[in-house]
């Protein structure tokens, strides 16, 4: 029970929350969902721990502009353990990020709702880790066991599973389009990362909400977008493929 909340949670945090949310929605606008549903989108993307949206935002429009130059947040021109993880751990002072906030996500940070999932995000997988040990341990007496599964370890799978965007589809793969910066296409990584791993795809033409070009570049994330475009869930899907 607790590697099916593990396996289950993971797609809610990464899938719906990062690679949706936070990626394809609220850094590039490849679709328009309703406010209520990007908010949903938003909290997903929380529970991962990642950072809160607008810093999540901020950072990666950052990582786009400079991809691979100086100033780049994670560019593996600085080692491949700097752009994997260890860009992550510096502790930036509230001003500092503040700032980055205002200059790369200045239409995130006018919302208050954004606003205030950043000021108090952290409380999103607190919270989730509670309620796991609460349901785990009333249902099955397995409370620590759940939330070991559900939180810790798959938070760690998470992370590094959009780490290695960062890393290792900037060092390994082929390319599809002639870019100038060091994106590659890499498939194990668009399997452990709903498709993001498609990655040179996605720096060549960044507002696609499809990352896979070709027929056998499979893109999960574009399978629940698509879905909730034949729902009627989102609209202006950026989705038409560039004539080859």
């Amino acid at each position: 029970s607790a590697l099916v909340s593990t396996v289950f949670l993971h797609w809610v945090t990464c899938c719906l929350g990062v690679t949706l949310g936070y990626h394809r929605l609220l850094t590039h606008g490849s679709l328009v969902v309703s406010r209520p549903l990007k908010y949903f989108f938003s909290l997903c993307g929380m529970l991962s721990a990642e950072g809160s949206p607008l810093f999540w935002v901020a950072t990666h429009r950052k990582h786009h502009v400079l991809s691979d130059q100086e100033g780049d947040p994670h560019s593996p021109n600085d080692g491949f353990w700097w752009s994997h993880m260890l860009w992550f751990k510096p502790k930036d002072a509230p001003g500092e990020v503040d700032a980055l906030c205002q200059r790369w996500a200045p239409d995130m940070y006018k919302d208050p709702v954004q606003r205030l999932f950043h000021s108090y995000f952290i409380l999103a997988p607190i919270g989730l880790g509670a309620a796991l040990y609460a349901t785990g341990e009333y249902f099955f007496g397995l409370g620590l066991s759940w939330m070991l599964w559900g939180l810790c370890l798959r938070m760690v799978a998470a992370y590094h599973s959009t780490w290695f965007v960062n890393s290792a589809t900037h060092i390994w793969g082929y390319r599809n389009y002639e870019t100038t910066d060091r994106s590659r296409n890499l498939w194990w990584v668009a399997i452990l990362s709903y498709g993001e791993g498609w990655h040179n795809n996605h720096h060549a033409h960044q507002r696609l909400a499809r990352h896979g070009h070709k027929w056998w570049e499979i893109d999960i994330t574009y399978m629940v977008i698509w879905t909730l475009k034949k729902l009627g869930l989102a609209k202006q899907v950026q989705d038409r493929l560039p004539q080859s």
